[in-house]
């Protein structure tokens, strides 16, 4: 073999080789693509048993089992969440909450969390009719009470989603003060 013929091989070995490594590579680096021709996604908080729980709120906005900070007003359903495009009471009507009434499947309860207010009853009767027609139940709490009825009723899989304003004020009891000095207290040690 002439010395041209040999590297006309070499050639095509190394490009044959290089083409292999670089599809095994791929296939062996890709997380969004499955062999069968899907792409496949994950859904932040797919791993979580319960799905997604409220464990704090302020005045700024909620806190999630899954350590993420939601700012402003939120739309929470038992594996997803979405930033909820109000700004007050006043503002919740038919168009804010026409987004409950697309879901498949139909909603079981939808918690409507408005801040620190009291529920008074002509917010509670118009919002009851609009979705009385689509054969959801609501239910109109202050925001501390909504989260706690969304956590229980997602926690016994409910088909349950909150939708919450964030309270203008924040009442802190004995308890609260205590807890945060303890936790003062250990993070000095």
């Amino acid at each position: 073999m002439n010395l041209t013929a040999i590297r006309r091989t070499a050639a095509y070995t190394a490009g044959i080789l290089r083409r292999n490594l670089s599809q095994t590579s791929s296939r062996l680096s890709s997380k969004a693509y499955d062999y069968d021709g899907k792409t496949k996604i994950d859904i932040f908080n797919t791993q979580q048993e319960l799905g997604i729980m409220i464990t704090g709120y302020s005045q700024f906005g909620f806190r999630m089992n899954n350590d993420m900070v939601v700012i402003g007003p939120v739309a929470v359903f038992p594996r997803s969440l979405l930033s909820w495009n109000v700004n007050s009471v006043e503002d919740i009507n038919e168009e804010s909450l026409s987004l409950f009434t697309a879901l498949e499947p139909k909603l079981d309860v939808l918690i409507l969390g408005i801040g620190d207010q009291t529920p008074s009853p002509n917010i509670s009767k118009e919002i009851l009719s609009f979705m009385r027609k689509y054969k959801i139940n609501v239910e109109v709490l202050r925001t501390e009470q909504a989260c706690a009825t969304f956590n229980f009723l997602n926690a016994e899989n409910r088909m349950v989603a909150t939708a919450l304003i964030p309270p203008l004020h924040i009442s802190y009891n004995e308890n609260d003060i205590l807890g945060t000095s303890i936790r003062k207290f250990k993070e000095g040690f």
